[in-house]
């Protein structure tokens, strides 16, 4: 089918785009929470009573989104085995969860208002990761829908089989184990 090789084309740069994107949360969240911690006013923060919990997670989902970009890198770079699969969706999986519990504070805070220009620039990147990551993870899965490029295939060299002699491929007949000197003597 095309759709697992279109997949595997597009999520090396949506991959790049999702590492920007999470380190731009991390970023602002991170100088965001430093001066709410400080208590420090700044004409750009704001802020009302969801800013803490939207800092906290915006930092959680940005760490284990960046973190699931290298098993990713390692799918698309890799064969595209079931084994790399597994991992690139399960970090995948747990970074969209986090980033959508991120998105879902951000709508919270955006509900109650008060809220600076960083923390609406915030906002806006949490949006997008949460929704890159989504796309990801579709792509991700649609990969697998592929038989060149889904978890049964495997990149095996077949020449090894152009060697065995016709006559044998049919036989069932065991070799004798070689005898090796027994160390009782």
């Amino acid at each position: 089918m095309a759709v697992g090789a279109a997949s595997r084309r597009y999520m090396g740069p949506l991959l790049c785009i999702n590492l920007v994107m999470h380190a731009a949360v991390l970023g602002i969240a991170g100088w965001s929470i430093n001066k709410f911690i400080d208590r420090e006013t700044h004409r750009h923060l704001g802020g009302n009573t969801a800013t803490g919990y939207l800092l906290v997670f915006s930092l959680m989902a940005g760490v284990v989104g960046a973190c699931s970009v290298l098993p990713g890198m390692l799918h698309v770079r890799a064969p595209w085995r079931g084994e790399s699969l597994a991992t690139a969706a399960a970090t995948g999986l747990v970074s969209w969860a986090l980033t959508a519990l991120a998105f879902g504070l951000a709508c919270k805070h955006i509900t109650l208002g008060n809220r600076g220009r960083r923390l609406r620039t915030l906002e806006a990147f949490i949006t997008i990761s949460a929704l890159t990551q989504l796309l990801y993870l579709i792509l991700l899965h649609a990969g697998t829908l592929s038989s060149v490029f889904g978890p049964g295939s495997r990149n095996h060299d077949h020449s090894s089989c152009a060697e065995i002699p016709r006559g044998e491929l049919g036989t069932s007949q065991k070799q004798a184990a070689p005898e090796f000197p027994s160390s009782d003597a």
